[in-house]
């Protein structure tokens, strides 16, 4: 039996059904203004644009989602907080930027909120640790 998360990319006619289903009003609140600050944060030539939308499917299950930016570019990072410094894809910047929010959201107050959170940012860490950038993923966010 596979038990891998498959990643698969949200149509765009689909973003806005696929994100209500999952966050709810969550989403424009507090999730993506998240994601976009902690990108601007620490990726000094991040300067917005569109981002690509995913779903992690495990067999049978949604397993849950993040965004990354839709360009084919690198960007040097660096963490302020953990003191990480290095160059990460769209890719694995979107996947860190996703990580970073859902971590901090589910510290809320709001026990909705935070446990959602939670349960996101345990999914894309186990989908991460397949990724072929892992390895600075787990320092930027570690």
């Amino acid at each position: 039996m596979d038990t891998s998360i498959q990643r698969i990319v949200v149509p765009e006619h689909q973003r806005m059904a696929t994100v209500n289903h999952t966050f709810g009003l969550l989403w424009p609140l507090y999730v993506e203004p998240l994601i976009f600050y902690l990108a601007d944060s620490l990726a000094p030539r991040y300067n917005g644009g569109l981002w690509t939308f995913y779903s992690l499917i495990l067999p049978e299950d949604d397993a849950g989602f993040y965004i990354a930016p839709d360009i084919d570019a690198n960007f040097d990072v660096v963490c302020i907080g953990n003191g990480w410094d290095g160059t990460l894809t769209a890719d694995a910047l979107g996947i860190t930027c996703s990580l970073m929010a859902y971590s901090q959201l589910s510290f809320s107050k709001r026990q909705a909120l935070g446990s959602l959170m939670a349960q996101h940012y345990h999914r894309l860490r186990a989908f991460m640790l397949d990724h072929p950038e892992a390895q600075a993923i787990l320092g930027a966010t570690d």
